[in-house]
């Protein structure tokens, strides 16, 4: 059960009447509304902080939010918020917004300048730079942060209306091993599960994952399951989740890729394996076989640190259980070998036929509010709708749907995000777009990261604030309205599409991501392409067609409206699906008791319960190859491994919208500490809340020590929220997907 402390972060609303909200204690302590200032109306929409995607009801006075409250019917949250939710309408009203343009003078400062200047400085800036190096010299970084039209408009505007052949976004830091893992396993990027999973497994494995602190709505979910689910926590950190866990498997870092192959070994050497789901829906389990014959228990055992015991019983939890689900996040996808542990799970849940049925599947779990709309149209790792720049039948698709010439489509994949950080530290790119994402922050080996921006000669930041990591070193600076000033969609972790609604005015200038795009694509000549592109409803209705026969395919959505009253549909959703569910509604009586049910199954749908996947032959492939070592090993002068994670529920990434918020702020540290085992601890000489040195190969940080057996020996664990942790990171990457692998690099500990 959630513990009483954390309980009041979920409480829960009968429902968005203005009596209730007066008469009921507001969160966390603040002060309730007085009865003048009551709501006269409210607007329903999907909260901007994390992949959950949750629903929320923002209470209007005089057209003006006043405040906010769960959605009660909602079917991903069922009236619950974490305190980000509580809070998402505080950080709109911080006193450092970006409110006007802001352009970098001789003399080197920022300084406000009109619309129209900034917008024809980008033109003419972009127009130069491309004339002098090719248009492959300029290129943009995108956001999982912005709605899914915004995010296809400036995917179609750079490649198709400005020739930029590079562009990426930050889910690369995120989901690219998930996305990468599901393509090769599943033939197309298919997040297989629904929420409701959490509630229908009897089986549950959590693998680099904790989501009692990281998606608490989640945790929620498995806190309703009445079947008494065991929960396997795989991760080297006593996280929150693992202390409620049954089975906890501290292994080493970066060993669960062994793990899981040793575990497979296990399942087929005793016979605990659907035969009959292998043979009919994948392709490689023979080779598989093979390849884990030689994970032993023994050999896992000394790589994994784990109990020969411990192993033997995680297998056969997996064994007894008739619904298992394997879920996984950062700890698996931050990682220099992250696809093949991705598909470790994968092949898990295939060969033990656990995919397809309600409480099973491999599923990821996704990071920021709208990474799978990136995912799907950002125009950056695939072409819209999920398909290959490499295959002409598919750009010749696209340009006849869109009305483009089919040259203006590239043939060939843009750079990945640290190939655009590599080029342009070589000078082949010289002009960088970055929106609403701070990679002066949150990349990797933050020093090299900042010297390589400062090498541009034109670095462009449209973001919500001026003062962000990056906009400090921008040429030019664009202010965006954020989430709850602008409409769109966004796409959550179990595919679910939600509407996002206007209901505040953005401050000074600024203006949506999707106006900026128009003033950019007018100026650069490029508005003649997008006359189509009048709003984000318009765009909708165009993403519509792009998804039609994909297994995306959601042209059965009528419009934001429908969104609203279906309380958010998961794709697919065609428009043949659509007419078939009309039907049967208008068929069925009003006391038709499997009424409720078939509305369940509507709202809440998994892929595969066929068997059928996406690859040409409808089978499903187990992917594997040998695992590999930390890339950078404990040595003597760096003794320990530095792990990173999520600290509180409230924080969220570079804490640029959650520091703004001043109960979000009380709610979390104010300053960046390390996580130190009381074994280290002793023979170092140091106590809690004394102030330490964490050094790596590539920089030291001061930092404040917490003392606890949540680590094991030997191993640190510092938040990824503070500016100073990725000075520390090492930059290394999946070979498969690209992603940093930010979990685990070596460090020294010692007083200042």
């Amino acid at each position: 059960m959630i513990p009483h402390r954390l309980q009041k972060l979920f409480r829960v609303f009968d429902g968005p009447n203005t009596s209730e909200l007066a008469q009921h204690p507001a969160p966390f302590g603040l002060p309730r509304l007085p009865a003048s200032a009551m709501p006269t109306s409210t607007a329903k929409m999907v909260c901007g902080f994390c992949s959950t995607g949750c629903g929320l009801t923002v209470h209007l006075q005089d057209s003006k939010p006043v405040g906010l409250s769960p959605t009660t019917e909602y079917p991903v949250n069922l009236g619950m918020a974490c305190p980000k939710g509580w809070e998402a309408l505080s950080v709109l009203n911080s006193s450092d917004r970006a409110t006007t343009p802001l352009l970098r003078n001789d003399r080197g400062r920022l300084e406000p300048v009109e619309w129209s200047t900034a917008v024809q400085t980008f033109a003419q800036r972009w127009r130069k730079i491309c004339d002098q190096h090719g248009p492959e010299s300029m290129a943009w970084l995108g956001t999982g942060q912005i709605a899914v039209e915004e995010l296809a408009f400036l995917g179609a505007l750079g490649k198709f209306g400005m020739g930029m052949l590079h562009g990426d976004g930050n889910t690369r830091q995120c989901m690219a091993t998930s996305v990468v893992a599901y393509k090769q396993s599943f033939g197309f990027d298919a997040p297989p599960y629904t929420y409701g999973d959490f509630e229908e497994s009897d089986v549950i494995v959590l693998v680099g994952a904790n989501p009692c602190i990281a998606h608490p709505i989640l945790w929620e979910r498995v806190m309703r399951n009445p079947h008494q689910p065991k929960i396997i926590v795989v991760d080297p950190r006593r996280t929150e989740t693992a202390m409620s866990a049954h089975l906890h498997l501290a292994l080493k870092p970066k060993s669960d890729l062994i793990l899981f192959y040793g575990i497979a070994n296990i399942l087929f050497a005793r016979g605990w394996i659907d035969e009959e789901f292998l043979n009919d829906h994948t392709r490689g389990a023979t080779e598989f076989r093979q390849h884990v014959s030689t994970y032993t228990p023994d050999m896992v055992s000394r790589e994994t640190g784990l109990p020969i015991e411990a192993i033997e019983q995680f297998a056969r939890l997996i064994h007894a259980g008739t619904r298992v689900s394997f879920w996984w996040t950062m700890g698996i996808n931050q990682s220099y070998e992250g696809v093949r542990a991705a598909q470790s799970l994968i092949n898990l849940a295939l060969m033990t036929g656990n995919i397809g049925r309600p409480g099973t599947g491999a599923n990821s779990i996704t990071g920021q509010c709208n990474a799978m709309g990136s995912r799907l149209f950002s125009n950056t790792t695939s072409l819209m709708g999920g398909r290959e720049f490499t295959n002409p039948e598919h750009r010749q698709h696209v340009a006849s749907l869109l009305n483009i010439p089919v040259e203006r489509i590239p043939d060939r994949n843009s750079f990945s995000y640290h190939e655009i950080l590599k080029a342009i530290l070589e000078g082949r790119i010289k002009g960088l777009w970055v929106v609403a994402t701070n990679p002066a922050h949150s990349w990797i080996n933050q020093d090299q990261a900042k010297d390589i921006l400062s090498r541009l000669e034109f670095l462009v930041v449209q973001d919500m604030y001026s003062n962000t990591e990056t906009a400090q070193l921008a040429d030019l600076v664009l202010p965006a309205a954020a989430w709850g000033e602008k409409e769109g969609t966004f796409i959550n972790s179990e595919r679910r599409i939600s509407a996002i609604r206007q209901v505040a005015t953005a401050p000074g200038q600024a203006l949506s991501d999707f106006r900026i795009f128009q003033l950019i694509a007018n100026a650069c000549g490029a508005g003649p392409m997008f006359h189509e592109w009048t709003s984000p409803a318009a765009v909708f209705q165009i993403l519509k067609k792009l998804s039609a026969g994909q297994p995306c395919d959601f042209t059965g959505i009528e419009d934001f409206e429908h969104l609203e009253r279906a309380g958010g549909i998961q794709w697919p959703y065609s428009s043949e699906f659509h007419d078939q569910l009309t039907r049967a509604e208008a068929s069925a009586s009003a006391s038709d008791s499997d009424s409720c049910a078939d509305s369940l199954r509507v709202q809440e749908r998994r892929l595969f319960e066929d068997g059928v996947f996406y690859h040409d032959d409808g089978k499903a492939r187990l992917l594997f190859e040998a695992s590999r070592p930390m890339p950078e090993p404990p040595t003597d002068e760096y003794p320990f491994i530095l792990l990173t994670g999520r600290g509180t529920a409230a924080q969220w990434h570079t804490q640029t919208r959650t520091a703004k918020s001043a109960v979000l702020r009380k709610l979390a540290p104010t300053s960046v500490y390390a996580e130190i085992n009381p074994n280290d601890a002793r023979r170092i000489g140091i106590h809690s809340q004394q102030k330490v040195v964490v050094a790596s190969r590539r920089a030291s940080v001061t930092v404040t020590a917490f003392v606890t057996p949540a680590v094991a020996p030997g191993q640190l664990f510092l938040p990824m929220h503070y500016p100073e942790v990725n000075r520390l990171t090492d930059a290394v990457f999946d070979p498969y997907s690209k992603q940093p692998s930010y979990k685990a690099c070596a460090v020294r500990l010692g007083l200042p």
